[in-house]
């Protein structure tokens, strides 16, 4: 039996497979991911971590060519929804949006895990967001700069309460970091516990604290409504959605910090799978869908690639254990 060649045939087939890999989207010839993925949520629905992390999963979905679904894992302070990302298959079909307090809870002793995941866990794949902490009084406070609350809590240490989070939080450490930066003791403005900035913002308007040092897009409501007073802000530079707040830095003060929100990958996740991740989220950033959304948010745009992530990465645990020690909640 002789076994010919359907020219004819073949010319039709190879004609097909040209079209489908023409067709297919540029990501997806690499075959990374390949196939749905999961995008794990250290927080509940709703918040601006979520929140956030739908919009880019959405703009991901097109980006990836596959179903991307938000995995909301709550709980151990972020720490559930940390470990399950870092110990994940690195095959590329898991991603977490990666929080600040990656880099806080191990230091602490406050967490009943045995095995709390840290960033060295994680391969870092982009840095999206940040939003600094401000300094927040009652629009009928006697202090309208942020020289003259300064200048009282110096002259008149543990008189003055502030809030915005729980104890050793990071609003906690924004408020001793700038104390220390200004050379007053950290313990000169004491720090009550709060759930959150919403619910110390509502102790600031019921006079039982003076200071709130959670992110001024938080306070922004109140802000806008006039009663709340911004007297400055805790970033590199001035917030657009907030142009008259100086930072602490045009105040002599060379200290920043906020809380920010990245995308990371579980350890050994190979080099080519990262590439592909870090070339959709460049585009994404910088996407009109993503900059308006951020922009309404508000939220902070602070976009950092793979290796400068990881640097940040580094520099923000180190910087987040030295106050953390500070303050006394470290272990």
């Amino acid at each position: 039996m002789r076994y010919g060649i359907n020219t004819e045939g073949t010319v039709a087939v190879l004609a097909l497979v040209l079209i489908a890999i023409w067709a297919s989207p540029p990501l997806a010839q690499s075959g990374v991911p390949s196939g749905p993925v999961q995008f794990i949520v250290p927080w509940a629905a709703g918040g601006g971590t979520d929140r956030i992390a739908r919009m880019v999963a959405g703009l991901l979905e097109k980006e990836l060519g596959q179903p991307v679904t938000v995995v909301n894992r709550t709980g151990g302070g972020g720490m559930l929804g940390h470990g399950a990302g870092a110990t994940a298959a690195p095959n590329g079909q898991t991603v977490t949006m990666v929080t600040v307090e990656l880099v806080m809870i191990h230091w602490t002793d406050l967490t009943p895990l045995r095995q709390v995941p840290t960033y060295k866990d994680f391969t870092p794949v982009a840095l999206l967001n940040i939003d600094p902490a401000g300094v927040q009084v009652a629009a009928t406070s006697e202090w309208k700069t942020l020289r003259d609350l300064l200048g009282y809590v110096k002259a008149n240490p543990g008189k003055i309460w502030a809030a915005g989070a729980p104890k050793g939080g990071i609003w906690d450490l924004a408020r001793a970091g700038m104390l220390k930066t200004a050379g007053i003791p950290v313990d000169a403005m004491s720090f009550v516990p709060s759930t959150g900035a919403a619910t110390a913002l509502q102790e600031l308007l019921a006079g039982r604290v003076q200071v709130v040092t959670a992110s001024l897009v938080e306070g922004r409501p109140l802000i806008d409504a006039g009663k709340v007073r911004a007297l400055a802000t805790m970033a590199e530079k001035r917030d657009p959605a907030f142009p008259n707040v100086p930072t602490l830095k045009e105040l002599g003060l060379d200290w920043s910090i906020g809380t920010w929100r990245g995308i990371a990958l579980p350890k050994d996740t190979s080099p080519e799978i990262v590439a592909v991740y870090e070339k959709a989220l460049a585009k994404i950033v910088k996407s009109k869908e993503l900059v308006e959304f951020m922009h309404h948010g508000p939220f902070g745009i602070l976009y950092k690639g793979s290796a400068d992530f990881s640097k940040f990465l580094a520099e923000q645990d180190e910087l987040m254990g030295s106050l953390m020690k500070e303050i006394g909640t470290s272990k």
